[in-house]
């Protein structure tokens, strides 16, 4: 259970119905961004994240500490002990107390699922940029509501399909395979609740469905450029 929840920490639809064609892609992403505030979301220096994880029926408290362009640290309390992933600008590192009390080296597979979880800007900003690959291949209905679905490849080739609510332009799901200790696996994340802190717009709650099991994720509060002690990011001595 404690490897299955490390897993889903570290990361974190429908049928088509007609092609879109009143809006093109970049339509879409230019209402979207909007929408959420990219432009100030970007202009960020630091993120402080408090939230609860919800999972089999415990409730366990999280932090989440960004530093642009790649500093992080997350943590949370289980059953008294405290799990820390981080990654100082160079170097991964992580404590799980049920594994070792001593740091572990964060890398491979946990080392790129903890930076996407902390890639708070978003797959879809910038993504020519970042070598993928973004197609828009129509419409589906969603709990009633329309969403334009955006597929995109990166340049791992690995694929995700954004769902984009037609009327408020937010992300409302994602459906995405994904690599955990050498194993495929099919995630499948809602987003809502969105909630608006110093002009941007994020989804206060994330519930993830895997194979592995199923995780809620409430944000309790969301702080920008926050002073952020470099310290915090860097691994324990032994």
């Amino acid at each position: 259970m404690k490897k299955s929840i490390l897993i889903l920490c570290a990361i974190a639809f429908v049928g088509l119905t007609n092609i879109a064609q009143s809006q093109t892609l970049e339509d879409i992403l230019t209402k979207h961004f909007k929408a959420v505030g990219q432009d100030k979301l970007i202009a960020a220096k630091t993120i402080i994240i408090t939230a609860k994880i919800k999972q089999m029926g415990m409730e366990m408290p999280l932090e989440m500490q960004v530093k642009k362009p790649n500093k992080f640290v997350v943590s949370f309390d289980m059953q008294g002990q405290k799990m820390i992933q981080a990654f100082d600008g160079e170097k991964g590192w992580v404590i799980a107390p049920w594994i070792s009390p001593d740091p572990q080296e964060l890398t491979g597979d946990q080392l790129r699922l903890a930076q996407q979880q902390v890639n708070l800007e978003g797959d879809l900003y910038n993504y020519k940029e970042k070598g993928s690959v973004a197609e828009l291949i129509g419409k589906v209905n969603i709990d009633g509501k329309e969403a334009y679905r955006v597929k995109l490849t990166t340049n791992d080739n690995s694929a995700k399909d954004f769902f984009v609510d037609a009327n408020s332009y937010y992300i409302n799901s994602v459906k995405a395979s994904v690599l955990a200790q050498g194993q495929t696996m099919s995630i499948e994340q809602t987003m809502s609740n969105y909630k608006t802190f110093d002009g941007i717009t994020m989804p206060t709650l994330i519930v993830s469905n895997s194979p592995m099991g199923n995780v809620e994720i409430v944000y309790e509060d969301i702080k920008f450029n926050e002073n952020i002690n470099d310290a915090v990011f860097k691994q324990p001595v032994k």
